[in-house]
């Protein structure tokens, strides 16, 4: 993998539709790994508000479903959609359930999480809720743990940061 910019990989959707990444250039992007029956599983909310926040702007949320840790998204594609609509009330893209670490985590996921791939950060998901942000030219620039909080005053000064330098 010579590029190092997340527009050279390919995700499906929550309904199974292949989306190219490279659909986003020119978003900043938080990609987050998620689950439905997670501790942090309120932080639904929050990155909903962050999506209202930047509403209007380059700025995209793209969450994934996962299963790694303590097996707590038991839900299935749709499913999974279902109940972050109806309980959170959700408009940001989330997309099929993948591993996001080990072997056989999902290509993106090998890629956000390895410098020697992404060329900058290097920060494998500990656990549910870890994000990922993604600049407009589609460089992973910077990590959050789970513990914080999507909507914070830190994750938002990123974010409107990377979005000044695209206007």
């Amino acid at each position: 993998m010579s590029e190092k910019t997340v527009y050279q990989f390919r995700v499906e959707n929550i309904k199974g539709t292949e989306v190219s990444m490279d659909a986003y250039k020119g978003k900043v992007l938080l990609i987050v790994n998620t689950a439905s029956e997670c501790g942090f599983t309120p932080q639904l909310k929050d990155l909903e508000e962050l999506r209202q926040t930047f509403e209007g702007e380059k700025f995209e949320i793209l969450a994934f479903p996962s299963n790694d840790f303590g097996q707590q998204e038991p839900l299935e594609n749709e499913a999974i959609g279902k109940f972050c609509s109806i309980n959170y009330h959700t408009k940001f893209s989330i997309f099929k359930k993948v591993k996001v670490r080990g072997p056989y985590a999902h290509p993106l996921f090998k890629f956000l999480s390895s410098k020697e791939l992404n060329g900058k950060v290097s920060s494998t998901p500990r656990w549910n809720f870890h994000k990922f942000l993604v600049n407009s030219k589609g460089e992973v620039v910077d990590f959050f743990y789970p513990f914080t909080k999507p909507n914070t005053s830190r994750v938002k000064k990123k974010i409107q940061k990377l979005l000044s330098v695209t206007k």
